[in-house]
C-alpha cells in the first residue's frame, strides 16, 4: 500500500528455485498488489524428487537443512555431489540488516487533530545459528511482519494521542528510545535484533499546515516588530540615560556644596563644644573646691562627735564599774552570811546523826531480848485461834490440813 509515496514494508518467505540464487533473491523487493513492499528474508528452495547431483550451499546466509524431516541444524557452505532426496535444505535466513517502513495514517493527537506519522526501524535476524533456528521454527516472516506492523501502528497512535498537535515533532527521540526498548523484549527470545527506530516524518493535514505556515509567517513578523520596539526602546532608554546623566551630576554638586556646608557648620559645633567644655573645667574645679570646703567641715565635726560620743562612754563605763563594784561587795557578804548559817546547820546535822546512831546502837544490843518477847505474843495468838475453832463445835477435816491443825493443836514437844 502506496501512502502519499512511503510504501508499507511487509516481510515475506519465499519459494527459490535454487538455493545458489538465495543472494540475488533476498536482493529482489516486489510491489505487491495492494502497494506493499514485499521484503524476502526466508527462501525455501525446491526439493529434489530422487537425488540431487550437485548441492550448491551458499556462504553468506544461514543455511538449515533437513533430514526425513527432521531438523539437522546448519548446513555448511560449499558443494555437495550426490544428495539423496531425504536430506534437504528447509530454510535460507538472510543475515543482511531489513529496513522496515511502517507508515501510519490519521492518527488522532490530543486535540483531535489528525496526522500522518512515518516510521522506519532496521533489525536483524542473528547474530547465530541458534538465533536464525529459533526464528524459523517459533516466529516465521509472515507473524513478525504482523508483530512488527501492530506494535508500531499501537505505539505510535498512543504516543500521538498523548500530545497536542504541536508537540508531535518534539517527542520523535523520546518515542524512538521507548519503542526500541519495547521491540527488542518482544522479538529477542525469537533470535530478532531490532538495531534501530526512527520516525521519519510527520505530517499534518494541508490545511492545518498551510494556518500554521501562516502562523510561523506571522510569529517571524512579530519577532520583527518586536526588535523594532526593542529598538525604540533603546533609543529612549539611551536618551533617559543621557537626561539621567545630568540630574546626577547636578546631584553630585549639590552633594558637594552640602557636604562643604555641613563641614563648616561641624567646625563651628566642634568650637562651640571646646567652649563648653572650658565653662565646665572652671564649673567643676569650683564645685570641686565647695566639695573638699565641705567635706572638711565634716571631717571637723565627726571628730568632735567621736570625742563627745568617747567621752560619754569614758563616764558610762565609770558608773558601769562603780555599781559593779559595789555589787560585788553586797554580794560577797551575802555569800559569808550563808557561808555562816551552813556551816551551823552542818554541825547540828552532824548532831542529830549522832544520836540517830546512838539510838540504833541501843536497838542492836536490845534485839535478841525483842525478838524473843514478839515470839511469845505470835504464840499467843496462834492459841487463841486454836481455842475459837475447838469451841465450835465438832469438824471433820482430813487430809494434808487436817494434819496441820493437829500439830498445831498439839504441840511437839520434843
Amino acid at each position: 500500500m502506496n501512502l502519499q509515496g512511503v510504501q508499507q514494508s511487509r516481510l515475506v518467505q519465499r519459494k527459490t528455485f535454487s538455493a545458489a540464487k538465495a543472494d540475488s533473491d533476498f536482493a529482489k523487493i516486489r510491489i505487491s498488489a495492494s502497494g506493499e513492499s514485499e521484503i524476502p528474508i526466508v527462501l525455501v528452495p525446491r526439493a529434489s524428487l530422487i537425488c540431487a547431483f550437485a548441492v550448491n550451499v551458499p556462504s553468506g546466509p544461514y543455511v538449515l537443512y533437513q533430514k526425513w524431516h527432521k531438523n539437522m541444524g546448519k548446513l555448511n557452505p560449499g558443494v555437495i555431489w550426490f544428495w539423496p532426496a531425504w536430506n534437504r535444505i528447509s530454510h535460507i535466513v538472510t543475515r543482511a540488516t531489513i529496513t522496515y517502513n511502517a507508515p501510519t495514517r490519521n492518527c488522532p493527537t490530543a486535540d483531535n487533530v489528525m496526522v500522518n506519522v512515518d516510521l522506519s526501524l532496521t533489525f536483524r535476524i542473528g547474530p547465530d545459528i541458534d538465533a536464525a533456528t529459533h526464528f524459523v521454527y517459533k516466529m516465521g516472516a509472515h507473524r513478525l511482519d504482523e508483530l512488527l506492523s501492530a506494535e508500531s501502528e499501537e505505539s505510535i497512535r498512543g504516543l500521538v494521542f498523548s500530545v497536542t498537535h504541536d508537540r508531535v515533532n518534539d517527542l520523535r527521540e523520546e518515542f524512538a528510545l521507548g519503542m526500541l526498548a519495547t521491540l527488542n523484549g518482544k522479538v529477542a527470545p525469537y533470535g530478532i535484533q531490532v538495531m534501530n527506530v526512527k520516525i521519519t516524518d510527520v505530517k499534518l493535514p494541508q490545511e492545518l499546515q498551510t494556518r500554521l505556515e501562516r502562523t510561523t509567517a506571522f510569529k517571524t513578523k512579530m519577532g520583527e516588530q518586536e526588535k523594532t520596539h526593542e529598538n525604540r526602546i533603546r533609543v529612549l532608554q539611551d536618551g533617559a540615560t543621557k537626561d539621567l546623566e545630568t540630574i546626577r551630576k547636578g546631584n553630585a554638586r549639590k552633594i558637594q556644596e552640602i557636604v562643604v556646608e555641613r563641614k563648616r557648620y561641624e567646625i563651628e559645633r566642634r568650637e562651640m563644644e571646646e567652649k563648653a567644655r572650658g565653662d565646665a573645667r572652671v564649673e567643676e574645679v569650683k564645685a570641686m573646691s565647695y566639695a573638699d570646703v565641705a567635706l572638711k567641715k565634716a571631717k571637723g565635726d565627726d571628730q568632735v562627735q567621736r570625742v563627745g560620743a568617747q567621752q560619754n562612754a569614758e563616764a558610762l563605763l565609770k558608773n558601769a564599774q562603780v555599781n559593779c563594784q559595789r555589787m560585788k561587795i553586797e554580794a560577797e557578804k551575802s555569800a559569808n552570811v550563808m557561808v555562816k548559817e551552813s556551816e551551823a546547820k552542818l554541825k547540828v546535822s552532824e548532831s542529830q546523826a549522832g544520836s540517830m546512831i546512838a539510838r540504833a546502837e541501843a536497838e542492836a544490843e536490845g534485839a535478841e531480848a525483842l525478838a524473843e518477847k514478839r515470839r511469845y505474843e505470835l504464840e499467843w495468838a496462834r492459841l487463841d485461834v486454836m481455842k475459837k475453832i475447838a469451841q465450835n463445835g465438832r469438824k471433820f477435816i482430813t487430809g494434808d490440813a487436817g494434819e496441820a491443825i493437829l500439830n498445831d493443836l498439839v504441840p511437839d514437844r520434843s
